[in-house]
């Protein structure tokens, strides 16, 4: 029993890491697509790196939040956001 259970800990540890491993990669992929398209809108990063537009719309907010990319509003709705590198 306790063997199994070391097992599922294990096993749910490596789902976890391989979790974040995805997102690290997906943020990568995102923050250079960024970088060869300045004021690449969210819809057009999704279709280049072959992602839903909703989970990139959250790797760009992480990225915003940690000051690598900024949002470029110029008054536009939503779905026309853009962002560029930050300086």
């Amino acid at each position: 029993m306790a063997t199994a259970l070391g097992l599922c800990v294990c096993a749910a540890g490596l789902f976890a890491e391989d979790l974040l491993q995805r997102d690290y990669r997906r943020d990568s992929a995102v923050l250079a697509h960024v970088a060869a398209h300045r004021g690449a809108a969210t819809r057009h990063v999704a279709r280049a790196i072959g992602a839903r537009e909703r989970v990139v719309a959250r790797n760009l907010d992480r990225l915003t939040d940690d000051g690598l990319l900024v949002l470029v509003t110029d008054g536009a709705t939503p779905a026309l956001r853009s962002y560029r590198l930050a300086s």
